[in-house]
């Protein structure tokens, strides 16, 4: 019997993929779980229409995450940190800073995890942050630390 799988089922397939299964297996485990449906003309047809709604909603959200992008990668956040004797700073800038200075510079609200910082940032002057907006798309963000 032809089924295709609602989820991730382990060491059958991965969810929305069409598998051949033994009859007694998808009556009596697959589809009494919940975890596929018979495969039938409807089903099929569903399913197509699901994977391309799906594929158009990807596209829109990579389409945006690249205009967002070139927003960010135009701008830049201005941060202040103690400076003591020397030049010596104390303390970091972390990535939750950044976040929360992106938020109220430039005002677009940006998770902070990701925002990829290799360290903190403890020198002043320019630096480059890495903004992992969406997994194909990474945006360079211009942070300024300046003393305060």
């Amino acid at each position: 019997m032809k089924v295709i799988l609602l989820e991730d089922v382990k060491a059958l397939g991965k969810k929305g993929e069409i598998v051949n299964v033994n009859d007694g297996y998808a009556r009596n485990f697959i589809l009494p779980k919940k975890l596929g449906l018979e495969a039938t003309g409807k089903n099929l047809n569903d399913l197509k229409l699901q994977k391309a709604n799906e594929e158009k909603i990807a596209q829109e959200q990579l389409e945006a995450a690249k205009a967002l992008a070139e927003k960010i990668a135009a701008g830049k956040v201005t941060l202040q940190i103690k400076v003591g004797e020397g030049g010596r700073t104390f303390g970091s800038v972390s990535s939750k800073e950044v976040a929360h200075a992106v938020k109220e510079q430039m005002g677009y609200d940006i998770d902070k995890k990701k925002i990829q910082l290799k360290e903190a940032i403890k020198t002043l002057g320019t630096h480059i942050v890495q903004v992992k907006l969406h997994t194909k798309v990474t945006a360079d963000l211009k942070v300024v630390v300046t003393e305060a």
